[in-house]
């Protein structure tokens, strides 16, 4: 398997991974109990289209018993991944909502046993914009599909989008307000082959800055500062 030692996912290994995960839950769990995971983040980008190459973690709701845990585990040391390849770490962020589960959408189920679902086009785009990272791949993201969609001749208007995030969160509130913006300019301009690769590089500056950051300043970069010291990077960067 290609993500064998890397942890790396990809379309290709995706399924062949929660494929074994289901059959190693069937012999921790039995088959009385049934069990349910949301892929959300670029997992569910990888399972719906084509853009994203790939993603380092599987980011999921996850309703099962406790032997899940071991099952994660055992497929992680089977197949060298990373502690926690399969996590529900997302659920303590914004971009989290308990309303998920309502709006997710089914996908496949792999052994009798484990029922995969994911989230539509229009609620990846409201959790990736309420998230709103500029140094991960939530932009580009939401631009990828936003590209998809309307090569497939199924355009997302914003209307949609508004619904995804009144379902989800209620009203904009809390959203970035360079999320509000981004994505209006976005729908606005409609060249998104040519505003994917502009923000893809935009991305990738980002992080590169932030990795110079924290090798210089180790420990001082936290979830709650990240945006300000970006910020101020690309401030210091700016030419006069």
């Amino acid at each position: 398997m290609s993500s064998e030692g890397t942890g790396v996912f990809t379309k290709e290994n995706l399924d062949t991974l929660l494929k074994e995960l289901a059959k190693e839950f069937k012999r921790q769990n039995g088959t009385a109990v049934p069990a349910e995971i949301i892929l959300i983040g670029g997992a569910a980008i990888l399972a719906g289209y084509g853009f994203r190459e790939m993603t380092t973690d599987v980011d999921a709701v996850i309703h099962a018993s406790s032997a899940m845990k071991e099952a994660v585990n055992r497929i992680g040391d089977k197949y060298n991944l990373p502690h926690g390849w399969l996590n529900s770490d997302f659920m303590r962020t914004a971009s989290y909502s308990p309303k998920l589960e309502q709006f997710s959408v089914y996908y496949k189920t792999f052994s009798n046993i484990l029922q995969v679902r994911t989230v539509s086009a229009e609620y990846l785009i409201a959790m990736k914009l309420r998230s709103g990272r500029k140094y991960k791949n939530d932009l580009s993201d939401i631009i990828g599909i936003l590209a998809e969609h309307e090569n497939r001749g199924n355009p997302i208007s914003k209307d949609k989008i508004d619904m995804a995030v009144y379902n989800l969160y209620g009203s904009w509130d809390g959203f970035p307000a360079d999320s509000v913006s981004f994505i209006s300019d976005a729908l606005e301009r409609k060249n998104y082959g040519v505003v994917y690769a502009e923000v893809m590089e935009r991305e990738k500056d980002s992080k590169d800055m932030l990795i110079h950051f924290g090798e210089k300043y180790p420990d001082v970069i936290t979830q709650s500062n990240v945006n300000e010291i970006l910020a101020s990077l690309k401030q210091r960067n700016r030419p006069l």
